[in-house]
C-alpha cells in the first residue's frame, strides 16, 4: 500500500476555498448551499452542539427549521486542513463566538464528481 500524497499545496488551496465558502453560508444561513456542500447520501453524519443527524435528509430537515442565533457571526482560529491524495480532506477549526465557550467544529471532506461535500461533521462546545 502506498502511502498518499499529504496536503499537495494545490488540492489543500481547493478545499480552502470550498471551506471558506461553507463558512460565509454558515454565517448567512444560506441553507441551499449548506446542503449543496453536504454529501446527498443516507451515510452522511453531522453531530451538532445539541442534535444528532443521520443521512443527508434529516440533516437538510435541520437546516430547514434552525433559527441561527442572534450571535452566529463568529471568530475562527487554529484552522487545520489536511487533504490525502486529491480526494480526501479533513478541516478543523476552533471558533468564538460572543458569550459562547470555545467552539470546535471537525469536517470530513471527500471529493466526488460533482466537487467537495461534506461526509461527517462534528460541532462541540468546550465548557
Amino acid at each position: 500500500m502506498s502511502v498518499p500524497a499529504i496536503n499537495l499545496p494545490h488540492v489543500v488551496a481547493e478545499l480552502g476555498a470550498v471551506f471558506e465558502r461553507y463558512e460565509a453560508a454558515l454565517i448567512a444561513n444560506d441553507v441551499a448551499v449548506l446542503n449543496a456542500l453536504f454529501w446527498d447520501n443516507p451515510l452522511t453524519v453531522r453531530f451538532g452542539i445539541a442534535e444528532i443527524h443521520y443521512g443527508a435528509d434529516a440533516i437538510r430537515k435541520y437546516r430547514e427549521h434552525f433559527v441561527p442565533p442572534a450571535n452566529m457571526p463568529r471568530q475562527l482560529r487554529n484552522l487545520v486542513i489536511t487533504t490525502f491524495d486529491e480526494h480526501f480532506a479533513t478541516a478543523d477549526v476552533e471558533f468564538l463566538r460572543d458569550g459562547d465557550p470555545v467552539g470546535r467544529q471537525s469536517q470530513t471532506w471527500v471529493r466526488f464528481p460533482e466537487g467537495w461535500r461534506v461526509v461527517s461533521a462534528h460541532v462541540s462546545m468546550l465548557i
